[in-house]
């Protein structure tokens, strides 16, 4: 009953804003609307941290002999020139280049200034299906948009409708769906959602968009994405 509620009241939204009739939405018996304007984030995820395995560069400016490309260790950590053991995983690229900053102040360095670049992550990948030129899964380097995300994937086809554009996310023990309008983001309508490891993005016509029986005519996906919860029946 909560969920035919929340349906009625996302229908009456509609409405109100003047635009066409819209058609069924989120019509499989696990899918009701979820009351949220944007996807959570999966957990833990923090897209700048470093982890075991990953790929880094680390230069010093005015200090090449001190720059160098690298893969952090199982145990988290890697040896720098200098300053031995640097701990890695679990930290940010900010942080760990003042903490590399600190320990060469001074003693080696005047004034030290570290950047350090993410290269590879192994395993943290999105997929992107549906209708886009070159389907597939793809690193997930760094903040990465919806739009960003697409554009990997060789941008949409000419057959594909923007309008159409969902987000399947795994939360916890809950699974997420965002509903975009690609058209509406670019045009500044609201922002570029944030695309993380393991998302499965479908751009226009799939099964995936059957099986919600999502229709291009959803009014709200014009200011605001839609937010679907889906959990399995008990």
């Amino acid at each position: 009953m909560k969920r035919h509620v929340q349906l009625a009241a996302l229908l009456a939204c509609v409405m109100v804003t003047g635009c066409s009739t819209p058609g069924p939405i989120g019509t499989e018996p696990s899918i009701q609307v979820a009351n949220l304007s944007e996807l959570p984030p999966p957990d833990g995820a923090t897209l700048s941290q470093i982890r075991t395995l990953d790929k880094i560069t680390v230069t010093v400016l005015g200090f090449p002999d001190l720059s160098r490309e690298l893969v952090v260790g199982q145990s988290g950590q890697f040896q720098f020139p200098l300053i031995g053991t640097v701990n890695a995983a679990g930290r940010s690229p900010n942080e760990i280049s003042n903490d590399i900053s600190d320990r060469l102040r001074g003693r080696y360095v005047v004034d030290p200034q570290v950047i350090i670049d993410v290269v590879e992550q192994p395993g943290r990948l999105f997929t992107v299906g549906g209708e886009v030129n070159s389907p597939g899964r793809f690193d997930a380097v760094g903040p990465t948009t919806l739009l960003e995300a697409v554009a990997s994937a060789g941008g949409t086809s000419d057959t594909a409708e923007l309008t159409e554009v969902l987000v399947f996310r795994a939360v916890a023990d809950e699974k997420y769906i965002g509903v975009y309008d690609l058209k509406a983001i670019q045009r500044g309508n609201y922002s570029d959602p944030l695309i993380y490891a393991g998302d499965i993005v479908q751009v226009g016509d799939s099964p995936a968009l059957r099986r919600i029986q999502l229709i291009a005519s959803v009014a709200p996906l014009v200011t605001t994405p839609l937010i679907l919860l889906e959990r399995a029946l008990r």
